[in-house]
């Protein structure tokens, strides 16, 4: 029987703690920077179900420009906020997305994903993730900043993912050292967010599928 995205996340950290290919020490680190992260408050903080979403305009990995108000003009939208291709997480969770992309299509929705990482990475993460939505560069997060999902990392964070070989300035073209927590938002075509999942922990996402109920809801009520 084929795995929930969670119980493939959950192998996936057993797995690479037991292998021992991250020191123990490093381990520890990252573990004491999600507890902060979870115990800041900041998830508090980012857009909630029932407000206006804001809009945007951003280039996909190709360099073409994708407007939320276009693809609304069509039907509910989908925006996937993730870390980046560096992020084990994050790329298990595109695999997943890109696994119902069919399903949420057949309901006249749209799916993108937004992170950001340079255009050569995004281009990477599509191809490496095999996913055929969007992936868009928030260049700097202020897409990211407008829900409310972009944060600075720590010292010892940053040291530590220095140390595992990401070094976001190269990553993400700049040097502010900020990434947007994880969000998966649904976006009714009245442009409120009809649904938000947010999550401090990136090691914890929410499954996919549990989308479609929400695109049925939407497209049951639009027809109303």
């Amino acid at each position: 029987m084929k795995l929930k995205l969670q119980e493939t996340l959950d192998a996936f950290t057993a797995e690479l703690i037991d292998s021992g290919k991250i020191p123990n020490d490093i381990v520890k680190g990252l573990k004491e920077g999600i507890a902060e992260q979870v115990a800041s408050g900041r998830a508090d903080l980012a857009l909630k179900a029932g407000k206006p979403a804001p809009t945007f305009t951003l280039s996909d990995a190709e360099g073409n420009r994708v407007s939320s108000v276009e693809l609304l003009s069509r039907g509910p939208l989908i925006v996937s906020f993730y870390r980046g291709v560096w992020c084990p997480y994050c790329n298990i969770e595109l695999k997943a997305l890109e696994a119902v992309r069919e399903d949420i299509e057949a309901r006249g929705a749209s799916i993108v994903a937004v992170s950001m990482q340079t255009a050569a990475n995004s281009r990477k993460s599509s191809r490496e993730n095999e996913v055929r939505f969007p992936i868009l560069v928030d260049a700097g997060g202020f897409v990211a900043a407008q829900f409310g999902l972009r944060y600075s990392l720590s010292p010892e964070t940053i040291q530590l993912y220095k140390t595992l070989g990401n070094d976001l300035q190269v990553i993400n073209g700049e040097d502010s050292w900020t990434l947007p927590m994880p969000g998966r938002y649904v976006i009714g075509r009245d442009g409120i967010v009809a649904h938000a999942e947010i999550n401090p922990d990136y090691t914890q996402r929410p499954e996919p599928s549990d989308l479609l109920p929400i695109l049925d809801h939407l497209r049951h009520r639009d027809a109303a």
